[in-house]
C-alpha cells in the first residue's frame, strides 16, 4: 500500500472576510475530491483571510497511480485564477515504511 499526500499553502486574492475565504477555498477541495477521489480539507489557517492551507491524501496499490493523482492535483490547483500557489509539500509512505 502506498499513501501520498499533498500539503498546499495558497495566497488568496481581494479577500476581506473569512465568507469570502470560504468561498474560494470550499469549491476547490469539493473539486479536487470530486475529480480525483482523494480526501481533501482545509487544514490550516482558517483564521487568515488571505491564506489558505489545504491537505490531501491518496492511497493506492501502486506508487505510480498515488504520483500521477498528485501531479493532477497540483495542476488543478496551480491553474486556479483566484489563488496563488506558494508552495506544495509532498510526502510519500509506504506499508513497509517503519
Amino acid at each position: 500500500m502506498f499513501v501520498g499526500t499533498l500539503t498546499f499553502d495558497l495566497l488568496l486574492g481581494d479577500v476581506h472576510s473569512l465568507k469570502e475565504k470560504r468561498s474560494i477555498v470550499r469549491p476547490i477541495v469539493a473539486e479536487l475530491q470530486r475529480k480525483y477521489s482523494v480526501c481533501a480539507a482545509e487544514t490550516g489557517n482558517q483564521d487568515l483571510h488571505r491564506r489558505a492551507e489545504i491537505g490531501l491524501a491518496v492511497v493506492s496499490g501502486n506508487a505510480g497511480y498515488v504520483t500521477e493523482i498528485l501531479d493532477s492535483c497540483e495542476r488543478l490547483v496551480a491553474g486556479r485564477p483566484e489563488v496563488q500557489l506558494l508552495s506544495a509539500r509532498r510526502r510519500y509512505h509506504h506499508d513497509g515504511d517503519d
